[in-house]
C-alpha cells in the first residue's frame, strides 16, 4: 500500500547557474516520472530529465524552447500558494509515480517547501530532500564576497519581506555580516532600516542582481550612499525594480576586497552576447567554450546541408570503397563524414568497410567525427588545418608500395580545386564526388535580425567566407559596434568586402583558437578600461542611446 503512494524528491536547483546542480539532483532528475518545477528553474532541470517525463505545469514537449532566462510559456498556469503547489505534487504522487519537485535555490532556505512536505507525510507519501546551493550563499560567492573570515564568524540571513522591527533592531545592534534577500527597489529601504537600527552609515554593502547568471551585476556602496549609487548608475527607478537581489552588509563586502575577488564578473567575455553562425551540430562545443569565458552564445544556422541533386555518383563511389577501388579517402569537413556515414547506414554497412583503406581528415573536428564513427584517421595535418596543410603531409603516389592510385574525395558542392590539383600533382587519380550541398539557411526570427543590425550582439564569430555571405544575406550586416572575429585571412577578406571591420583574427584556422582569440581581445579591452578608471562596458553598451531605444 505504501509503495502505491509514489515518492517525491524535493530538489534545490541552485541560484541560476545550470552548472550548480548537484550530482544527486541530476541523478534524481534522470529517474523522474513527473517533473514539477518553479518557472525560473524549469529550463535548468528539464535538460537532465528523461525524454518522456511528464511536466504537468509546463508547455508540451517541443514547444518549450524558451531561453533559460525566460519563464516558459506554461508558467501562466503556475500555482499561487504553497497549498496549491502541495495539491499539484500530491496529485502527481498518487498512483506510484516518482515525482521531482524542483525549487530555486535550496528547499529549506529559499522555498516554502515545508507545507508540501507535511502534505506528503499526512498522506503517507515517502519523500526525500536534495539540498541545493542557497541563493543567499551562492550569489555572494559569485560576486566575490566571502561571508566570513578568521575575524568574523557571525553571519545572519534576513528576508526583508518578512522582517519585523525586532529583527532589524537585533541585527542593527550586532556587528554580524548580514545577507539580505530583497528586491532592487526595496534594497535602499533595507539599508535605511539598518542605519536606523544602529549600523554605521559608512558600513560597506554590495548588491547583486541576477546572481550566478551571465546577466549578473553587482554595485558596491555604503549603507548611507546606496540609494544615490543606484540612482547614479541609472539602475533606479526601473521597470524591473521588483527583481530579486542579494545584499551583503559588513566589512567583508568591502570594495577593496571585491576588486581582487570578483572572479565571475571579471571573465574576459562576461555577459557578451556572441553570435555563432554555424550549423547546429558544429556549434555545440564552440558554445560551451564561449560560456566558459562568461559569454552568452546565440547559435544562428546560416547553412543548411542537403543531399546532392544527383545521388548516383555518390552511390557508385561508396560501392567502390567496398570493392577496393580506392587507396585513400579524404574528408574535408564534418558534413562529408556525416554524408558518407548516412550512405553506409542506407546500405547496412559500418566502419569495417574502411578496412585496408587509408583515411585522411582535414582537421581535429573532422577527425573527431570519424572517431565517433569508429574510424581512426591515418592522416591529420600536423600544421595548418586546411586543404593546403593536408597536401603538405600527403605522401606522393608510389607504384611499388601503393597497389591502387585512386583517392575518393567526398565534398560539398563548393569546389576544392586546391586539393584535387595538389593530389594529381603528387601522382594520384582523384574521384571528386559531391556528397552534399550547402544551401543558405532560412532567415532567423525578426528579433534576432533586429539585434544583428541594431548592435544587440557584442561579437560575431565567422568561421568561413560562406558564413559571412550567408549571415549578411539572411539577416543583414552586423552593426559597427559589434566585434567581428574571423577564422582566417580569406574569411577576413570576405568580411571586409561586405563592409565589416575585422577586430579579431584567429592565429590558426581552428574554431577553438578563434574563440580563444576573442577571449584575449575581451581581456585586453577589460584591462584597458580598468587601467583608465572607466566602467567596464560590453561593446553593445556603447551604442548611441537613440539607436538603442529604437532597436532594443
Amino acid at each position: 500500500m505504501h509503495g502505491a503512494h509514489g515518492h517525491v524528491t524535493f530538489l534545490g536547483a541552485g541560484p541560476g547557474d545550470p552548472g550548480l546542480l548537484t550530482l544527486r539532483a541530476v541523478e534524481a532528475l534522470s529517474r523522474a516520472d513527473v517533473l514539477i518545477a518553479d518557472p525560473q528553474v524549469y529550463e535548468i532541470v528539464r535538460t537532465h530529465a528523461r525524454a518522456g517525463v511528464d511536466t504537468p505545469l509546463q508547455p508540451a514537449d517541443g514547444s518549450d524552447d524558451a531561453s533559460p532566462d525566460a519563464a516558459p510559456a506554461g508558467a501562466a498556469k503556475t500555482p499561487g500558494s504553497a497549498r496549491d503547489w502541495a495539491n499539484v505534487v500530491m496529485a502527481a504522487a498518487r498512483g506510484g509515480k516518482r515525482v521531482v519537485r524542483a525549487v530555486a535555490g535550496d528547499p529549506g532556505l529559499d522555498a516554502d517547501a515545508a507545507e508540501e512536505m507535511l502534505a506528503c507525510a499526512a498522506e503517507g507519501v515517502t519523500f526525500e530532500v536534495v539540498p541545493g546551493i542557497a541563493t543567499a550563499v551562492g550569489v555572494p560567492a559569485y560576486a566575490g564576497v566571502p561571508l566570513r573570515d578568521a575575524h568574523g564568524t557571525d553571519v545572519r540571513f534576513v528576508d526583508a519581506r518578512g522582517a519585523d522591527d525586532r529583527c532589524w533592531t537585533e541585527i542593527g545592534a550586532s556587528d554580524a555580516t548580514v545577507v539580505v534577500s530583497t528586491t532592487l527597489e526595496d534594497v535602499a529601504g533595507a539599508a535605511g532600516e539598518l542605519v536606523a537600527a544602529g549600523r554605521k552609515p559608512d558600513t560597506p554593502i554590495t548588491v547583486t542582481a541576477a546572481g550566478t547568471t551571465t546577466r549578473q551585476r553587482t554595485w558596491t556602496a555604503t549603507l548611507g550612499t546606496l540609494a544615490q549609487t543606484l540612482k547614479s548608475a541609472k539602475v533606479l527607478p526601473a521597470a524591473d525594480g521588483g527583481q530579486p537581489v542579494i545584499a551583503v552588509v559588513g566589512e567583508r563586502s568591502a570594495p577593496a576586497q571585491r576588486d581582487q575577488l570578483a572572479w565571475f564578473e571579471s571573465k574576459p567575455l562576461f555577459g557578451w552576447q556572441v553570435l555563432v553562425p554555424r550549423t547546429k551540430e558544429q556549434a555545440a562545443s564552440l558554445s560551451d567554450q564561449l560560456r566558459s569565458y562568461g559569454a552568452v552564445p546565440a547559435e544562428v544556422p546560416t547553412i543548411a546541408v542537403e543531399p546532392p541533386r544527383t545521388p548516383q555518383q555518390m552511390e557508385r563511389a561508396v560501392k567502390g570503397l567496398v570493392t577496393g577501388r580506392y587507396e585513400w579517402i579524404a574528408f574535408t569537413s564534418v558534413n562529408a563524414v556525416k554524408a558518407v556515414r548516412e550512405k553506409f547506414e542506407e546500405y547496412g554497412l559500418d566502419a569495417r568497410a574502411f578496412a585496408g583503406i587509408k583515411v585522411a581528415a582535414v582537421g581535429e573536428q573532422t577527425a573527431k567525427a570519424l572517431i565517433a564513427f569508429g574510424v581512426k584517421p591515418d592522416l591529420v595535418p600536423s600544421g595548418e588545418q586546411s586543404a593546403a596543410g593536408l597536401l603538405e603531409d600527403w605522401p606522393p603516389y608510389d607504384p611499388v608500395f601503393d597497389p591502387i592510385d585512386r583517392v575518393f574525395l567526398p565534398r560539398a558542392d563548393i569546389a576544392t580545386e586546391t586539393l584535387v590539383a595538389g593530389l594529381i600533382e603528387l601522382g594520384w587519380e582523384v574521384d571528386d564526388v559531391t556528397a552534399y550541398r550547402t544551401v543558405r539557411a532560412s532567415p532567423p526570427p525578426a528579433p534576432t535580425r533586429e539585434a544583428i543590425k541594431g548592435g544587440g550582439f557584442d561579437a560575431v564569430l565567422f568561421t568561413s567566407s560562406s558564413t559571412v555571405r550567408n549571415l549578411v544575406g539572411i539577416a543583414g550586416k552586423p552593426h559597427n559596434v559589434t566585434v567581428i572575429a574571423c577564422i582566417g585571412p580569406a574569411t577576413a577578406k570576405t568580411a571586409e568586402e561586405h563592409g565589416l571591420r575585422v577586430d579579431v583574427l584567429s592565429p590558426e584556422p581552428s574554431v577553438h583558437r578563434l574563440a580563444e582569440a576573442l577571449a584575449d581581445f575581451g581581456a585586453q579591452r577589460r584591462a584597458a578600461a580598468v587601467e583608465a578608471g572607466e566602467t567596464v562596458k560590453r561593446p553593445s553598451e556603447k551604442r548611441p542611446a537613440r539607436r538603442r531605444a529604437r532597436t532594443s
